[in-house]
């Protein structure tokens, strides 16, 4: 993963994802500026992509052991359409766990860790440590940990409008939500593998007097994953942008429906 920020949160030495930082373990996806908020929306999306980018730039770099080897074939693309398997037999914490020990295990693991890791809930202290709990290997979780904790600071999160334990102020709705698109397997062995996940997502704060207001990105987050333990979990990730469509004329909704958009309408588990 890089190791710098695009979307808008704290460095911590990681590429983008939905966290802070600018490395492979980036922040939050980043954020389509609006208007005079841009700049706010640039730094959230940056923080986030940090975090990534940071988990990503600690990883064991030895462990790479599936990149093909320069000269190998080109492998084709997977299809698209959906491989039928089950996802996840079941969740922890919230997050769907115990994969398949299989490359499509592998890729639905991916893609319900990207929707975890650019979660408004990863800004949550409590429920971050479970987050990094569930989704990454056991060798990685202390520092991961406190490099989350660093990079989510309180300065941080009052820089976003909202207070120490994550929480948005009365009025308004922190969004941050993520639907994967696709996965891309770029290495596959039965202890390891590196999956792409094509993903689009809403990220911002819903209020009628927001000065970070909610709008949509679309990036790629590559994940290194790692069989531990009879499951698939995170040894690193990072992100990058795109690839992402000319945007469309849609009539933007009122901060309101945003909110109640969030609040009422449940997310997936996602399957390859």
């Amino acid at each position: 993963m890089s190791t710098s920020g695009e979307h808008g949160y704290p460095d911590t030495g990681h590429t983008r994802t939905h966290l802070p930082g600018g490395d492979p373990y980036g922040g939050a996806p980043r954020r389509t500026p609006r208007s005079s908020s841009r700049s706010l929306i640039t730094v959230v999306g940056v923080v986030v992509l940090l975090i990534a980018a940071i988990a990503f730039a600690n990883r064991d770099n030895s462990s790479s052991t599936n990149t093909p080897a320069k000269g190998a074939p080109h492998q084709p693309a997977a299809p698209t359409a959906a491989s039928g398997h089950t996802p996840a037999p079941t969740k922890q914490n919230g997050i769907p766990a115990n994969f398949p020990h299989t490359k499509q295990g592998a890729e639905s693991a991916a893609a319900n860790y990207a929707v975890a890791l650019v979660s408004a809930d990863i800004l949550k202290p409590t429920r971050r440590n479970e987050i990094v709990r569930e989704v990454f290997v056991a060798d990685q979780q202390a520092a991961l940990t406190d490099k989350f904790n660093k990079a989510y600071s309180k300065q941080f999160l009052s820089n976003i409008g909202l207070d120490q334990n994550g929480n948005s102020a009365a009025g308004h709705t922190y969004v941050s939500r993520t639907a994967p698109l696709g996965t891309k397997p770029t290495a596959y062995s039965a202890s390891a593998a590196t999956v792409e996940v094509w993903c689009t997502g809403v990220f911002g704060t819903a209020g009628e007097d927001s000065t970070n207001p909610v709008t949509s990105d679309w990036f790629t987050m590559t994940l290194e994953l790692r069989w531990e333990n009879d499951d698939w979990k995170a040894a690193g990730f990072s992100q990058k942008d795109g690839p992402a469509p000319i945007p469309g004329d849609g009539k933007a909704s009122s901060a309101d429906q945003m909110a109640k958009a969030v609040e009422e309408y449940g997310g997936f588990t996602y399957a390859r």
